[in-house]
């Protein structure tokens, strides 16, 4: 399942956090993975970050890494430089409502 996020970053915190971006620790990957997480792309507009996450089923990924002491540790850090998610459709993961996708569409599937 792919899905999208919005984040906002703490004023002043850009660099900061595409540096921490660069590589994100091994034990993290690791525990993502584990998680069912398959893939997971930032991009940055400013102080806005769009996430695109392919996963099994976030939601349970989300609890999963809710108990792993390596997510723990990167969304303790983390809060110092995102301010907040902005929320989307889906009240348990906070995903955008998808509008279109090319695809889908050109393949006859409207959703």
């Amino acid at each position: 399942m792919m899905l999208a996020l919005h984040s906002v970053l703490r004023a002043g915190r850009e660099e900061d956090y595409d540096r921490e971006h660069a590589a994100v620790p091994a034990d993290l990957l690791a525990a993502l993975l584990r998680a069912g997480v398959r893939d997971w792309t930032i991009w940055r507009s400013g102080r806005h970050l769009f996430h695109l996450v392919d996963a099994d089923d976030f939601a349970r990924a989300l609890d999963t890494l809710a108990g792993d002491p390596a997510d723990q540790a990167w969304q303790a850090h983390m809060a110092g430089l995102v301010d907040h998610f902005e929320p989307g459709g889906d009240e348990r993961t906070g995903a955008l409502r998808k509008v279109w996708n090319l695809r889908e569409q050109e393949e006859g599937d409207p959703r």
